[in-house]
């Protein structure tokens, strides 16, 4: 049986059923062929250790930005926090509330509750790669948290730099033949290129931590 594994355009996070997790696996393929496995169990899972770190510095109310199946969005709430998902694949949006929070299907990039008075948001799984131009997602965040707020990213390990092109996502079954998606827009982020992205969009990162061998940025507004 084919995995129905869910590419979304503008927000390119990916919704699996989880029976099909555990048959086979999902690759983000790059333009140049450059394939990069995609976590989809840990997606579908409980919060791990870096999502706990990562919540622990929210304080505040946080929108969730691109929640997928909503572990991150529920790991805020059960912490106390006031969180809102957004996701544009309904299927994601559905999954988020089952866990017993609130998300809502909308695009980032549309008019959001509450923009400008957010405490905090966060990019997490790659999400900063959505829409393929850094600098216009950031400027987007910029806009919906608080000009005393922060935004949490996740980022490349050194070495990656900003890259920027077309890519797909291909699911490759245990049993049966692979199936590829269209074609979308993406980017990645390192952490020594995201010292420059995010001053073109009005931010400047205050932090760069380092859990379980993955990277992420504390990026503030700049006054």
């Amino acid at each position: 049986m084919s995995v129905d594994i869910r590419q979304r355009t503008a927000d390119s996070g990916f919704v699996a059923p989880l029976d099909a997790v555990v048959r086979g696996g999902h690759w983000l393929v790059q333009g140049d062929g450059t394939r990069w496995r995609l976590p989809v169990r840990r997606w579908h899972g409980a919060a791990e250790p870096a999502v706990d770190a990562v919540v622990a510095r929210c304080t505040g109310p946080t929108l969730d930005l691109g929640c997928g199946p909503g572990r991150v969005t529920a790991a805020l709430a059960g912490a106390g926090v006031t969180a809102l998902g957004v996701d544009v694949s309904a299927q994601a949006v559905s999954l988020t509330r089952s866990r017993g929070v609130v998300a809502v299907h909308r695009d980032l990039f549309d008019r959001l509750p509450g923009e400008g008075r957010w405490a905090h948001a966060v990019l997490l799984d790659g999400n900063i790669g959505i829409g393929g131009d850094p600098v216009a997602l950031l400027r987007r965040c910029r806009e919906l948290i608080h000009p005393r707020g922060t935004l949490l990213v996740e980022l490349e390990p050194p070495g990656v730099g900003l890259w920027r092109g077309h890519a797909y996502v291909t699911t490759v079954p245990k049993h049966g033949r692979h199936r590829s998606g269209p074609a979308f827009r993406w980017a990645r982020l390192d952490v020594a290129a995201v010292r420059d992205t995010p001053a073109a969009s009005g931010l400047a990162v205050s932090d760069l931590f380092r859990v379980d061998g993955r990277w992420f940025g504390e990026l503030r507004p700049m006054r």
